[in-house]
């Protein structure tokens, strides 16, 4: 018989194991606390191939909607979500020039945000606060903004997550879109662990004036003829109607509203109403003292001191590296000033991406040539380098500068070199072809977007070739550079800009952006799942119908609707919290037991 001393001993040891195993499983758990995971929504949204969304809505209030789409209210709807439904959310078109060149036409493929939480609180979507669908006007690639995001998420930059979206409306195909996470709580929570900080979206108060942008203003609806019906985009269909503008533009564009009005990033004052691009545009219901946090950042940008105090540095030159790459013009970089998020946390100031389907040269830019050799060092146009401090004063500073150009460099050897851009393209095409060729109602025909993807495979490797020669002094960097030494560009004749789609509505009563004169005219100045595979078309035309409303199909994963911010099934991390915790429970009935054991047997 053993002794009570080596029972004790060996219960002893039992008992100091299981405690080491129930340690090594907390610091598991904490170190899944600690370490950013992915939402819940990662996967249930943005994790498929396409992105299946279809919308149920009240016949009536949806056609009144689209009728007075300048007002970008809200109205109710249901939707359907890759198979999930989520009821009682709002949903309303939006943009600035896009909202308002298809309001402009014939055309009701609007671009449309979705609120999970704007008629019931707290309710989201699997912890997503709002879904935006993009329409991809002007963009005959239908892959400017997927490879724009793409590229800012390979410089580092947290990107919204992002795919592409088949939308139908009570059962009907309605069109293919990009499909985007919002900049909103739940985004802020996945980036910096909580929701405090501040969102801000800056934009233009006014477009191209005129009166159609007064009433726009006043919320009217400009006029656009008879509306009464939704166009026929048959094959037949003259498209211009729909499509970007066909004439290219001129690299350039003068103030448009946002320049004076915040969106440049000068400071003016202590004022909050002379920076009414910013503030007016907060996606969080901002505070005057959350004003103060952002002038308080422009004030030390204009003084060019303490700017790592107030600025996200390595981020901004991230975001500025391919910014500069992209050649987007209705943004930053032009009078416009708008298209782009600011993000405030703790005093501290991020630049986010947004709004890039008239990227690659749709916006304002001219020549080809415009375009391939814009110039990475005065990454400007139709406005002085000084009236972007946020360029200006960053480019002063001879370190920083030199991060941008390491940054530049790495985009061009990881995203260009040895054919990965066209190779990016083609995996692009195979994923969303077929929903291009069935697009209901595209602004493209098919054969239009087959000749597109080609001349973007060229204009993004020539891209690549010049700022590769600006960084190694081959091309010059600066606008008066490139007017003194026009020999050394790089040739960009081959392309043509209207075959990849360009800012405006085309011939058809849309509005067509100014003409601005070419470069001659310039003053100095979180990983995505790949999408592999094809899924089939989700149809919608057996739903039962409800009072006019269309119900939504149900099934038993359908997530929480109306508590707070909070979601079914539970978030992996919660389940993995559960596990640990259930584990160490389990070990130490187990070692209790077996010590009884011990004890009754001997």
């Amino acid at each position: 018989m053993i002794e009570s001393k080596k029972i004790n001993i060996i219960t002893a040891v039992v008992m100091a194991a299981v405690i080491m195993l129930t340690a090594a499983l907390t610091v598991s758990g904490m170190a899944s606390e600690t370490s950013p995971s992915e939402p819940y929504y990662a996967e249930k949204v943005f994790g498929t191939d396409i992105i299946s969304v279809d919308i149920a809505a009240d016949e009536e209030s949806w056609q009144n909607m689209l009728d007075n789409a300048m007002s970008e209210e809200y109205i109710m709807a249901d939707v359907v979500i890759n198979g999930k439904a989520v009821s009682s959310v709002g949903i309303r078109p939006k943009g600035n020039n896009s909202l308002q060149q298809v309001a402009s036409s014939d055309s009701d493929r609007y671009s449309f945000k979705i609120k999970f939480d704007k008629y019931v609180e707290g309710q989201t979507f699997y912890g997503l606060d709002m879904l935006v669908l993009n329409n991809m006007v002007g963009d005959a690639t239908y892959m400017k903004e997927y490879i724009t995001f793409d590229m800012m998420k390979s410089a580092g930059i947290e990107t919204p997550y992002f795919g592409y979206s088949s939308v139908t409306v009570n059962g009907e195909d309605w069109g293919f879109y990009f499909a985007l996470e919002a900049y909103d709580d739940s985004y802020k929570q996945r980036v910096s662990g909580d929701d405090s900080g501040e969102l801000y979206n800056v934009k233009s108060s006014l477009e191209m004036g005129g009166a159609d942008m007064k009433n726009a203003e006043r919320g009217e609806k400009p006029s656009r003829g008879d509306n009464s019906e939704k166009p026929d985009f048959s094959e037949n269909t003259d498209r211009k109607s729909f499509r970007g503008m066909d004439g290219g533009g001129g690299m350039g564009g003068g103030g448009m509203g946002a320049s004076q009005s915040g969106g440049s990033l000068q400071y003016t004052s202590d004022d909050p109403s002379d920076y009414s691009a910013i503030f007016e545009n907060s996606e969080n219901g901002s505070t005057e003292k959350d004003y103060q946090k952002v002038i308080a950042a422009l004030k030390a940008l204009d003084s060019g001191e303490n700017i790592e105090k107030y600025f996200d540095v390595d981020e901004i030159l991230r975001y500025l590296a391919v910014h500069t790459a992209v050649v987007n013009l209705d943004s930053y970089s032009s009078g416009m000033a708008q298209n782009y998020y600011i993000y405030e946390y703790d005093g501290v100031l991020q630049i986010l991406p947004w709004d890039y389907n008239y990227a690659w040269g749709g916006f304002q830019s001219g020549s080809s040539s415009d375009v391939v050799n814009f110039p990475v060092d005065t990454p400007v146009s139709g406005v002085e380098m000084s009236e972007k401090p946020l360029i200006s004063k960053f480019f002063e500073n001879e370190e920083y500068l030199d991060m941008y150009h390491t940054y530049l460099r790495e985009l061009v050897d990881g995203y260009f070199a040895d054919g990965a851009f066209a190779q990016k393209i083609n995996e692009l095409d195979s994923l969303i072809g077929e929903y291009v060729k069935n697009d209901v109602s595209a602004f493209y025909t098919y054969d239009e977007y087959q000749k597109a993807i080609e001349a973007f495979k060229l204009l993004g490797n020539l891209r690549a070739e010049s700022i590769s020669g600006q960084l190694d002094g081959t091309v010059p960097s600066t606008t008066d550079g490139q007017k003194a030494e026009q020999g050394k560009l790089i040739d960009a004749s081959a392309v043509d800009l209207r075959d990849l789609g360009s800012g405006g509505m085309g011939d058809k009563g849309g509005t067509n952006f100014p003409q601005m004169g070419g470069m001659t005219d310039m003053p100095t100045g979180g990983n995505m799942p790949q999408n592999d595979g094809m899924p089939s078309m989700p149809t919608g035309g057996d739903m039962p119908q409800n009072g006019g409303m269309p119900s939504m199909p149900t099934d038993g994963n359908m997530p929480q609707e109306n508590n707070a911010k909070t979601d079914a099934p539970n978030s992996s991390e919660d389940k993995r919290k559960l596990l640990y915790t259930a584990g160490s429970a389990a070990l130490l009935v187990i070692a209790n037991i077996g010590a009884a054991l011990v004890k009754r047997r001997f």
